[in-house]
Parts: structure tokens; sequence; C-alpha cells
């Protein structure tokens, strides 16, 4: 039986042909992306502002009520709440803040909660409670500056293990892709407006650690073919190194998406977010390892004699010897 190539053998597509231009529009997107966290802002739940959320279907009806809703809950006096569909359009999650005094006393939420319940279920027959989750404000801060030193944590060691392996060029470029993998990823979620959480930003670790997976196997083989072919020009060699890692890159990719798009129309509302991060990571995460990763070593200046000691190295380290 013959097998199934989906990247025949000597495949050589000049990647590095367009590396201008995919830059370019890279970094505009990033900038896109940029823009609309700092003009839109992100979607953030309760996980990191604090408050209280409850989650509620309406099980016999095609929509949620939002305006009735939004309506009966202000008339019981703990404020206007925050509605917004989650997942379904019969689906909704109410945010409200937190009573005076909470913090000191988590009786009070969950009587706010109770209240807020009973109101809805009475209103709406087909009303059905999915969840309540309460976080106080100090949880909710430290909970976000936890995620933030994650993320930035897990990019620096990542550029610095590759640092070590390969040369210090490798290590920029690496970070580089990260940056824009992760911020591409941001941006889709100030976008939609998806809900950002804690599964969220568990999702941009898994980002991180497949870009980087995507990013070395392609590095190694760029520094195996720096060693075998010395005078061969560094577009080209790059471009024959990506090719060689293709077939592979695709199997991988294609294998995960098969599972993330299934899960995507199959899977639970609740962890819709998190697979949709993860579905864009995989396709900037090796489009970054291709025209971000690779292209700026161009840039740095990397050629064969970054893995060859010079002349004088060679020297001293004969004499040493002697």
């Amino acid at each position: 039986m013959k097998l199934l190539k989906l990247v025949p053998d000597h495949t050589n597509i000049h990647f590095l042909k367009w590396r201008v231009p995919f830059y370019l529009g890279s970094l505009l997107l990033m900038a896109a992306s940029l823009g609309l966290v700092m003009t839109r802002g992100l979607n953030l739940g309760v996980d990191f502002i604090g408050g209280q959320m409850i989650r509620v279907t309406f099980e016999r009806s095609a929509e949620a009520p939002v305006e009735a809703l939004r309506a009966e809950v202000t008339r019981l006096g703990y404020g206007e709440p925050g509605i917004q569909r989650f997942g379904k359009p019969n689906e909704v999650s109410i945010r409200m803040k937190l009573p005076p005094g909470a913090d000191h006393d988590p009786a009070l939420a969950d009587k706010m909660a109770r209240t807020i319940t009973s109101a809805v279920k009475a209103a709406h027959s087909d009303a059905r409670i999915d969840g309540v989750d309460s976080v106080s404000g100090k949880v909710s801060k430290e909970l976000g500056w936890d995620a933030l030193w994650a993320l930035g944590s897990a990019a620096l060691f990542v550029a610095g293990y590759i640092w070590l392996r390969f040369e210090w060029q490798f290590g920029i470029g690496a970070l580089l892709s990260l940056v824009h993998d992760v911020t591409l990823t941001l941006g889709m979620f100030a976008l939609t407006q998806l809900e950002f959480d804690l599964n969220i930003v568990a999702a941009l670790l898994t980002l991180i650690g497949y870009s980087l997976n995507d990013t070395i196997v392609v590095y190694d083989r760029i520094r195996e073919n720096l060693k075998k072919y010395r005078k061969m020009p560094m577009p080209e060699l790059l471009d024959l190194s990506v090719n060689e890692t293709l077939a592979r890159t695709i199997v991988t990719s294609l294998s995960m998406l098969i599972t993330l798009i299934a899960l995507l129309i199959l899977g639970p509302p609740v962890i819709f977010g998190f697979t949709a991060a993860i579905t864009l990571g995989i396709f900037v995460g090796t489009y970054s390892s291709i025209y971000m990763a690779a292209p700026i070593l161009i840039w740095l200046k990397v050629s064969s004699k970054s893995f060859v000691p010079g002349e004088a190295t060679g020297d001293a380290a004969a004499a040493r010897r002697n």
C-alpha cells in the first residue's frame, strides 16, 4: 500500500522570496491588534476584574430576553448588570459588582446571588442557572498579575533556552515569534469580545509551547544546514530548511486542527474561547516560524561562521592542547 504524502519529496517553495512584504504585513497586524486592545479593550472575565457572574440558559427560548432581564435585575437594587450572550443565543452571563463589604463578608455575595437567581427563575420559568462565579477585587488583582508574570516569564525563559542552545540571534527570533503569536491572539479577543479569563491565559501558554516547538524544529534544521552548506546564500538555505521540515509541520498542524475544529463545533460553550485561541495559535504559530523567526536571522547576520570556530579560536585551542 502506497503511503500518502501531504508534501511531495524535493518540495522547493521559495518562502523567503516574499519575506519583506510578509514581515511588513505581520508588523501591521501586530500594530492593529495592539490598537484594538487599547481602544476596545479585552472583555475581561470575573477572574480579572472581580465581581460575580451568573450564567443562565433559557431552555425553551430561541434567544435570551436580554433587555427584560436587565430591567428585572436592576430593580433588585444591586446596580445595573452587564449582560452578554454566552455561547448560544439563548445563553447569557449576568455580571454584577460585588456589594459593599463583600470582600470581608462573603455572605453578602451569596445573598446577592440567591436573590438574583430567584428573581430570574420567578420571571422566566424556562431559566436554568448554569453556574455562579464570585471573585473578590483583591483576588482578581492577584490573578491578573500572576497571569502577566506567567506569560512574560514563559516567553523570556523560552528565548533564553534557545539562546543557550543555538546563538543569541536565534533567541531574539524566537522571542519575536512568540510576541507576534500572543499579540495577534489578543487582537482576536479584542475584536470579537470573547470573554478573556484564566482559561485563555492557559491557552496562551499552550500556544507559546506549540510555537516554540515548531520554531525549534526549524532552527535545528537551519543549524544543521549551516554546517553542511557553508557557501549557500542565507535565503536559499532558510528556504531549504523550511521545506525539509514542511511535511512534519503540516502533519502536526492538521492533526491538531482536526481535534480543535471538532471542539469548536461540538464542544461545550465553556471551552469555546480556549479552543478558539489555540486554533488561531496553530495558524499564527506555523506562520511565524516561517516568516518571523526565520527571516530575522538574515538581518541579524547569521551565517555558516556562526557555528564554526574562527581560525584564531582554533589556533588558540590547538595551542592549549600542546
